[in-house]
């Protein structure tokens, strides 16, 4: 019988070339970018849908993005092996290597590793599952497989893989001669009319004891530390919270410098299935839908005599008058405007703002919670006014705070609220008054969103004067 393949998504990433829309609480990978019904992420695992031997995933991400992987698994009904927490950002060397530990010991077998960016775009599900089911082959085999993209361009963004010799007794599958780094345009050129020459995906396949073995062989420091941080992994709800010591002492590296550039069992299998990373505004031109202007419009826009655009809006009317080649990016903070070939730059701005320490680089007005979001519509000094909409059955933490005070209008549905010794209900058009320092609790008792204005007076208004006293959500901060 075949060995089950169990895919483990790395979810780690913060897409900061496709901001404002991407930000570091709510990159690329969890957004819809290229369908308007599914995130990058929910589409990673719903290619595999079908696949033969296919078991529940294995996730990995960033602590502060627990909840909205959580969220997500659950809107497309997606079941999973294990949520592992990444503390800090380690590259993929440890996050997969963590995997693979959670793996041998949840099952006591050894299965075939398909390691996944949660951000790529595949379009031919059908020739990435007959990849896939290729490579699976070599996998059980032994092998370290590494997916190559046959380039139809002299791309210098990507790294490269060239081929060696083809595997005896293997279809469609070549040994890895070496790896290269991003090249000049003039050795790109090379390798596209070469024809030995492919994309470096980012995705792999291989057993979890070989790729732990060959950890072992050439980074043992990175396999030491990763052991210590899963032994003293917590589990928490859904999620499994990898020792923040341990994990913050583990060397950062990649897959492809800390294994597969030294291994000598290295092979790679092509992949011609439309693949792109989505590293920039332009991919997500490339791969979206387009009209006759060759235009890609999402959201309240308007055009004459505009070719070639890319334009995302959030909330205001954009137009475009008689411009070619531009990248216009509307949220409700935030503009960006870009000529189409400096899509790259985006992520200069991106390290301005957070050399400033302005908040556009991180969150957004709109905040998601486990229990729902919040909307800062508008803020002065000494007051804020939230926007607040709570899902049904679900309700905030037990808190209080020290420098501010909120007034509760209630627009929509009904809302169960705990203020000191006393819980009452409000219904549409009523309102309450939290005092300072007052303990307090609003929950959703309906069976529809509960939408309310929140406005917050006093000295302080940041989110961490918020002390919890209880929390279903096990959550120690805002």
């Amino acid at each position: 019988m075949a060995t089950p393949i169990t895919p483990v998504i790395l979810s780690g990433g913060s897409g900061s070339r496709l901001w404002p829309v991407s930000r570091k609480l709510r990159p690329k990978q969890f957004l819809p970018l290229i369908s308007e019904d599914r995130t990058l992420f929910q589409s990673t695992l719903e290619r595999l849908d079908g696949l033969a031997n296919k078991q529940a995933a294995v996730i990995v991400c960033n602590e502060e993005h627990r909840f909205m992987v959580a969220e997500q698994l659950q809107g497309i009904g997606q079941a999973n092996q294990g949520i592992l927490l990444e503390p800090v950002g380690r590259n993929t060397a440890p996050a997969v290597a963590v995997a693979a530990l959670s793996l041998l010991e949840k099952n006591g077998a050894d299965p075939v590793m398909l390691v996944l960016p949660a951000d790529h775009v595949i379009p031919d599900i059908a020739a990435f599952q007959q990849a896939i089911m290729q490579a699976s082959a070599l996998a059980e085999d032994g092998f370290l497989v590494t997916f190559g993209i046959t380039p139809v361009t002299p791309e210098i963004g990507y790294g490269y893989i060239e081929q060696g010799a083809a595997i005896a007794g293997f279809e469609n599958a070549w040994q890895v001669a070496a790896f290269a780094e991003k090249p000049s345009l003039e050795v790109a050129t090379a390798y596209l009319n070469g024809g030995k020459h492919l994309w470096n995906s980012g995705i792999f396949m291989f057993k979890a004891s070989v790729f732990l073995r060959e950890l072992e062989t050439y980074k043992p420091d990175i396999l030491a530390a990763c052991e210590k941080t899963f032994k003293h992994a917590q589990h928490d709800l859904d999620f499994i919270r990898l020792d923040a010591a341990a994990f913050k002492d583990c060397p950062s590296d990649s897959i492809d410098y800390a294994v597969m550039e030294h291994t000598r069992h290295a092979a790679t299998v092509p992949l011609n299935a439309g693949w792109n990373d989505v590293g920039a505004w332009s991919a997500v031109w490339e791969v979206s839908e387009r009209d006759a202007a060759n235009n890609v419009l999402r959201g309240n826009v308007m055009t004459h005599d505009a070719s070639n655009n890319l334009v995302f809006t959030e909330d205001r009317l954009v137009t475009l008058v008689g411009v070619d080649d531009l990248i216009v990016i509307e949220t409700k903070d935030a503009t960006l405007v870009a000529h189409k070939s400096k899509a790259q730059d985006v992520k200069r701005i991106v390290t301005a703002l957070e050399a400033e320490g302005r908040s556009e680089a991180i969150i957004h007005r709109l905040v998601n919670r486990p229990w729902g979001c919040y909307d800062s519509v508008d803020a002065g000094e000494r007051f804020q006014v939230k926007r607040i909409t709570v899902k049904p059955g679900a309700k905030l933490s037990l808190q209080k705070h020290h420098h501010r005070a909120e007034h509760w209008i209630v627009v929509r549905g009904t809302a169960e609220v705990t203020c000191d010794d006393k819980t009452f209900l409000l219904t549409e058009n009523q309102s309450t008054y939290i005092p300072l320092g007052s303990v307090h609790r609003l929950a959703n008792p309906g069976k529809v969103p509960l939408e309310l204005v929140e406005v917050q007076s006093g000295s302080y208004l940041g989110e961490d004067d918020i002390v919890r006293l209880e929390d279903q959500y096990g959550r120690n901060e805002a």
